[in-house]
């Protein structure tokens, strides 16, 4: 089969390995039908994510086809359609029993694409499936249900969740790329009185907008803490978020929020941010990180099957397989090609 493996810092290929089979009782083989990149791909391929080393099959995120099952697997079966997602749960560890899938002590966490192949080939395998796929909501686009692997419960568990957005707050997100947008539509869900997007380039600002942001901010051009603070009364943002992952925009994003804020760190940060403890140490602020869980995918769904998410609105480009090369050149120049989420199928 083929696919997009990393070959360390700063080089991919899209070539042929050999197709995955069943390993342990609980897996499934899935034939990827659709898949996605995502921004964490482009840090794994800055060298920021060490843990992936040469030869890896790329990818987290697909929406695919059951050929195969291990004989443990009770939920699926082959010809079933299955979102994969991005973190795997073995079900029964502690934290899993927490639904801290991201933090998986039984062999799951963020696996695919990093500690083992993920899911940006022909064919993907995916342990503990009965814990690690759900099945595809009737009449919605395959590849709007794409969304829900990673950015969609990424922005509402570690942004709007984190954050614990509330009616009436204000709601600043520094970074309008996918997981900035993401981050959006969940707060969007808990209704803030402002949500207020900053970001460098116009044309991620505008897309902020058909998303739901009330007041955009370019910071190239902009003073954003004089945008927020105008807007608050001089106070500071309820609730900020971090959605780039660089130090810069995580000092931002610190300085935007008001004494007894809450800031909630989405970006993967491949290099020290400085945290201003002699000024916030009397400040009251609440400080969140995470890795995505998960645990809200079936919740999304359903508000994605009832027309209340438009996870389609994230894509703007579509390739096939064969085109993996090209997808990733478009994807990583965002800030010229508009590129928000561009989907690869068969």
């Amino acid at each position: 089969m083929r696919a997009l493996v990393y070959h360390g810092p700063g080089i991919r290929a899209w070539e042929d390995v050999p197709k995955p089979g069943i390993i342990e009782d609980g897996d499934a083989v899935v034939r990827v039908d659709a898949v996605t990149i995502c921004g964490t791909d482009l840090h794994i391929l800055k060298g920021d994510v060490p843990a992936v080393t040469d030869g890896r099959i790329l990818g987290h995120e697909a929406v695919g086809t059951i050929e195969s099952v291990g004989p443990g697997v009770r939920t699926v079966k082959p010809g079933d359609r299955v979102l994969v997602s991005c973190i795997t749960a073995c079900g029964t560890c502690r934290f899993c029993r927490e639904s801290r899938y991201g933090q998986c002590l039984g062999g799951g966490g963020w696996i695919l694409g990093h500690k083992i192949d993920g899911t940006q080939a022909e064919y993907v395998r995916v342990p503990f499936a009965d814990t690690s796929v759900h099945a595809l909501p009737a009449g919605v686009p395959a590849q709007d249900v794409l969304m829900l692997a990673d950015i969609l419960p990424t922005g509402y568990e570690v942004g709007a969740l984190n954050g614990a957005v509330q009616p009436g707050d204000v709601v600043a997100v520094v970074g309008a790329g996918p997981i900035g947008l993401a981050a959006i539509m969940g707060a969007r869900l808990f209704s803030p009185s402002r949500v207020v997007a900053i970001d460098l380039a116009d044309s991620r600002l505008e897309a902020a907008k058909g998303f739901g942001a009330h007041v955009t901010v370019n910071n190239s051009r902009q003073d954003p803490l004089a945008a927020v603070r105008d807007l608050t009364g001089g106070l500071g943002a309820d609730v900020t978020i971090e959605a780039v992952g660089v130090p810069e925009a995580f000092e931002l994003t610190v300085a935007l929020a008001r004494p007894g804020g809450r800031i909630a760190n989405i970006g993967v940060h491949g290099a020290p941010a400085t945290l201003h403890l002699e000024e916030q140490w009397i400040r009251d602020v609440t400080i969140t990180t995470g890795l995505v869980d998960t645990f809200s995918t079936p919740t999304l769904l359903r508000l994605v099957a009832g027309g209340q998410l438009d996870a389609g609105r994230f894509i703007t480009h579509n390739f096939t397989l064969d085109e993996f090369p090209k997808a990733y050149d478009v994807f990583a120049d965002a800030a010229n090609t508009g590129a928000l989420k561009v989907v690869l199928s068969r």
